[in-house]
């Protein structure tokens, strides 16, 4: 068992409660319980000595592994091929189908010999709270009880299990070819009794039933493009990361994954944030999923109208419509700590939980999120009339507070600034409210946000253009380019053709891209308050090949996310950022790389769909108009 396998060496499994991540070794080293933003029972990811494993492997001379999913679906196949046998471990979580939040939540292993003798050694070293919590163990035959405050685990079978000192539990089983085995790791409630020990048959049923629910959702997705089974793993890693009672999606399946191996950029991104939920509505409609991009609409309206009815600060002022990010519940309480017995990924501390962003001022959001509810059109949907009053006083909010300096999207720690992302996402605020308003006439101050619309557009293009760089800029009165404005053409602020903004793609190109992947921004340019480097930023790679297409380079687009694509892990899964040597960085899997994927590829599709055949090689002809924003 490595120490710290790399980040990209691991498979997500989820029951759209909770997930988990299992190393190409076997080894489960992230597992929270019993919700996504839960204190870690498994964590050795973030530190191997003191965070808690489950290993299910072959321990053999000369054993490698090999790691896939069952197609279409979100059961993780590790295969362990030696001289003496193969081996073949299935791991998975009976996927979730009542919408109803719950502490039980179960991970099944089930391990079996396709060839020759191979011998599977268990270990079971749960930590719950990230090891603060003390708890106690208990063996009786082929169950193993864990018990700590507030939450009890229960792990069955028929691998014979004996104690591994006071807490832990270890067994070995050798399997010959066709034999098959299982175990099972159920966390619940602290008085919840242990559930029955599952007889093989109902292991195979449960399996199946994973499979057809996972092979039965993807079936409805109406993607036909070039690229279906990286849009469609897209697709199932997204549904893994939302939380099936709510709706909510989150960022990551992980905390306090380095940016930068042995550096300090270490977040927690087990929260929703405003922003990811709201892009992914489009990518989620796009696929023909309605159910998850309507539930996401409604969980965005609910969290708009609680602020509205709060109304006024104690000290009179007016409320924030939104905060950035909340709990999957809608919680908006995120304190954050540092887990300092932690050592970190490799020595990458702090390890932080809760996210102290989550009070900072980015304006950007109410773009993001009129987006999104302009996206009920397409769900044949309408706002009512107590949702329309939630969005109607954010929008009169917004028209006295979008020229103010903010945090921006990237959530720097280096103070505020006037980011031109934020003007141009507030432009996006009130254009699709207005369009909202008048479509489906609804009572709006129009006067007030038409004149709102047109200031910012107006400040944007003369206080966001640099005519050092030829280009829109980070922010004003400076140079530094971001890639956050890839999403411009997306916006409808500019056409994709304007010349103002293909000069600001070549200046963006210039000065962010690096062999076809894209930085977000040059933190040394920019300080953003935080020591160290980055790597290139992947949802700003696949939003380059978005705004390529949009823009008619189409040639050098497809280049790019066909490159871009060679940089998924094994299993098809991306990380946050790519680093020099083309490792992953970063909370692994991430839910906007993976929307922006999904983005790219529906976006390039129909350029390449609409090329004239005998038109130039780098060039789109008409297709502008029919890429949808």
């Amino acid at each position: 068992m490595k120490r710290y396998p790399l980040i990209a060496a691991h498979g997500l499994v989820g029951d759209l409660q909770t997930c988990a991540l299992v190393s190409d070794e076997g080894v489960v080293d992230w597992f929270a319980a019993p919700r996504f933003d839960s204190p870690g029972v498994f964590s050795a990811l973030l530190d191997h000595d003191r965070g808690g494993h489950f290993r299910l492997s072959v321990d053999a001379p000369g054993v490698t592994t090999k790691q896939l999913y069952y197609p279409d679906t979100a059961l993780l196949v590790t295969r362990f091929l030696s001289p003496d046998g193969v081996g073949e471990l299935i791991d998975w979580m009976p996927p979730d189908r009542t919408g109803r939040a719950t502490d039980r939540h179960a991970l099944l292993r089930v391990m079996r010999c396709t060839r020759g003798t191979v011998t599977f050694t268990l270990e079971c070293r749960p930590r719950f709270g990230f090891g603060r919590d003390p708890h106690e163990t208990t063996l009786d035959g082929p169950t193993a009880a864990f018990r700590a405050p507030g939450i009890a685990a229960y792990l069955q079978s028929n691998v014979p299990l004996e104690r591994d000192g006071a807490l832990d539990v270890r067994g070995r089983l050798t399997l010959t070819e066709g034999e098959l085995a299982g175990a099972s790791f159920t966390v619940t409630g602290p008085r919840d009794p242990a559930p029955p020990l599952p007889g093989p048959d109902e292991v195979e049923r449960a399996l199946w039933d994973a499979v057809d629910f996972w092979q039965g959702w993807v079936r409805t997705a109406r993607y036909r493009g070039r690229w279906p089974d990286m849009v469609h793993r897209s697709a199932i890693t997204l549904k893994l990361l939302t939380y099936l009672p709510t709706g909510a999606p989150i960022a990551a399946a992980s905390l306090g994954l380095p940016e930068l191996v042995g550096g300090e950029r270490n977040w927690d991104y087990r929260y929703t944030w405003i922003r990811d939920g709201s892009l992914a509505v489009r990518a989620l409609l796009d696929l023909g999923f309605v159910d998850e991009a309507a539930a996401f609409t409604d969980w965005l309206t609910d969290r708009v109208k609680e602020r509205e009815r709060r109304g006024t600060g104690a000290g009179g002022e007016a409320v924030r419509p939104l905060q950035i990010m909340y709990r999957v519940d809608g919680d908006p309480w995120l304190p954050e700590e540092v887990l300092a017995d932690f050592e970190g990924y490799r020595g990458s501390a702090p390890v932080r939980v809760g996210n102290g962003a989550a009070d900072q001022l980015q304006l950007d959001i109410y773009g993001e999120a009129l987006y999104a509810l302009a996206q009920g059109r397409g769900l044949d949907t309408q706002p009512t009339h107590e949702g329309w009053r939630a969005v109607s006083g954010l929008l009169d909010w917004l028209a006295t507070s979008w020229d103010r300096p903010d945090e921006g999207i990237w959530e720097t720690r280096g103070g505020q600034r006037d980011f031109t992302f934020s003007r141009v996402m507030s432009w996006v605020a009130f254009d699709r409210g207005l369009r909202l308003a008048e479509e489906f006439g609804r009572p709006a101050a129009l006067d007030t946000w038409r004149t709102a619309r047109d200031a910012i557009y107006a400040q944007v293009m003369r206080r966001g253009w640099s005519e050092r760089r030829g280009a829109l800029v980070q922010y004003y009165g400076g140079d530094v380019l971001d890639a956050s404005l890839l999403l411009l053409p997306r916006s409808g602020l500019l056409s994709p053709t304007d010349p103002a903004w293909l000069s600001t793609l070549d200046a963006i190109e210039r000065a962010l891209v690096q062999d076809s992947l894209v930085h977000r921004y040059d933190p040394g340019a920019s300080p953003d308050g935080l020591r160290g480097a980055e790597g290139t930023f992947s949802l700003c790679t696949f939003l380059y090949v978005d705004a390529l297409a949009r823009a008619g380079r189409v040639r050098q687009a497809r280049f790019t996310f066909e490159k871009m694509l060679t940089y998924a892990n094994h299993v098809g899964l991306f990380a946050e950022e790519i680093g020099p040597s083309g490792e992953q960085l970063g909370n692994f899997p991430q839910a906007f790389t993976h929307l922006s994927l999904i983005m790219a590829a529906t976006t390039l599709d129909e350029a390449l769909d609409a090329r004239a055949p005998a038109g130039p090689p780098d060039r789109v002809q008409g297709h502008v108009r029919r890429i949808r924003p």
